[in-house]
């Protein structure tokens, strides 16, 4: 079972460390999975995020770097003209359920797809309510969704895909399945129910870093999960049943603050990226832990493979963590590489902590390996180091104080993206005005 909630912030959970956002069950969660405090979305939005994570492949393989056009912002501002976006995932790409339906497993996805039409041509045997949509048009029925039958007036949508991911679990008990639960919340519209939002109104008690309506609904999700885990362990399937909880992307900024990260959802400092992320398998993971050790989304693709006694690698751009989960054996250091050759607009320039206060994301690159990040910018050749053991927050540029670090990850990153023919936009936009 894959839960990928959308759009939570690495500091939205109790057992992240947050003081307002109540989600007692999965911190409960947490004391019985390996946690990874230094896990990383494969990029910083949702449609590349989960090409990512579905494909095991980075953004330069199935050139999806963003939601819609990557011409994001107004023109006269993006000095270079960006990288044209590829919008929906090719047939040609194997995703997770493909590979699954190969190994005998049934199949479903219930809640945000957003790659396609319909994930049934993409290896899932059942879809609820995913469609090429980003977020639901209501949380509460009548929801507006062609793939997803209304409720009684008012039922709200986390809760009725909870109900299905159950009957579906329940129905297939005896047999191998995937569920893929990409809940839509907590991406806006910010809908909370009523009585949780009135809670949070009295706890946020008019503190801009939190928001009642968000607060709201990830007790919701937290509750929903709860409900989920109590089957699997009503039905006797939770001691063999592989448990993986993560977002697709950092928080909303201008919703939530991602404090002690920098910026957001949108953003590749740490804010846009960084994300929680558990895993669960009592009959094979013998000893929970939490762990700093660098991981990616792109790990999630070959993690089940080998789960599933696969081991077919097609290339794939993350790696296995199942050794180091059962076996204790240690994940070799390795580079992580974000590309982003798009502009994503600024959504409150206060709080988005930006480069500049037009924009989240300008073209460029990222590179973490070890303590060090280093950032790329295309636009002015901007080259920013940080060591995220001693600056978490990305306050401290240190490039001129390491140049040797610099040049060190500059040529790793440069020979990460000829290898993958990632594309860097050159070609200078002629409605640019300095």
């Amino acid at each position: 079972m894959f839960i990928l909630v959308d759009d939570l912030g690495w500091s939205d959970l109790g057992f992240m460390g947050n003081p307002v956002y109540q989600t007692p069950n999965l911190d409960l969660l947490s004391k019985e999975s390996v946690v990874f405090t230094n896990a990383y979305a494969p990029a910083a939005n949702c449609a590349p995020s989960r090409a990512c994570i579905l494909t095991g492949l980075n953004t330069p393989k199935h050139g999806i770097y963003t939601v819609g056009s990557s011409e994001r912002g107004k023109s006269k501002f993006r000095k270079l003209v960006p990288t044209k976006n590829t919008t929906i995932l090719k047939e040609s790409f194997t995703t997770l359920g493909e590979a699954l339906q190969e190994n005998g497993y049934t199949t479903a996805t219930m809640g945000k797809w957003h790659l396609s039409e319909n994930p049934i041509t993409q290896g899932f045997n059942i879809n609820i309510g995913g469609t090429t949509a980003g977020h639901p048009k209501s949380y509460f029925s009548p929801y507006k969704n062609k793939a997803l039958k209304d409720g009684p007036k008012g039922e709200y949508l986390t809760d009725r895909i909870t109900t299905e991911a159950i009957n579906f679990i329940t129905k297939n008990k005896k047999n191998p399945f995937f569920l893929y639960l990409p809940y839509y919340t907590v991406h806006t519209p910010l809908q909370g129910k009523e009585k949780l939002v009135k809670k949070y109104k009295a706890k946020v008690n008019g503190d801009d870093r939190f928001n009642a309506k968000y607060g709201a609904m990830v007790e919701n999700m937290d509750a929903n999960i709860g409900k989920i885990l109590k089957s699997l362990k009503e039905l006797k399937l939770d001691e063999n049943t592989l448990v993986i909880f993560t977002s697709d992307n950092g928080g909303l900024a201008s919703v939530s603050s991602q404090f002690p990260l920098r910026a957001g959802k949108g953003s590749y400092y740490e804010g846009g990226i960084r994300v929680p992320f558990l895993i669960k398998w009592p009959k094979e993971i013998k000893k929970t832990k939490t762990t700093e050790i660098p991981v990616s989304g792109l790990d999630i693709f070959p993690t089940v493979m080998e789960a599933v006694n696969n081991q077919k690698k097609d290339s794939l751009d993350g790696v296995s963590l199942l050794p180091f989960l059962t076996k204790n054996k240690e994940i070799k250091e390795r580079a992580l590489s974000w590309h982003f050759p798009i502009y994503l607009q600024a959504v409150n320039k206060d709080k988005d902590q930006a480069r500049d206060s037009l924009f989240r994301t300008r073209p460029g690159s990222v590179i973490r390996k070890g303590k060090w990040k280093l950032h790329e910018y295309f636009e002015d050749k901007g080259i920013e180091l940080y060591n995220l053991d001693s600056d978490i927050q990305e306050k401290n540029d240190v490039s001129k104080k390491y140049p040797e670090k610099v040049k060190e990850l500059y040529k790793e990153l440069k020979a990460w993206r000829t290898k993958r023919n990632a594309p860097v936009p050159k070609e200078l936009n002629k409605n640019y005005k300095e």
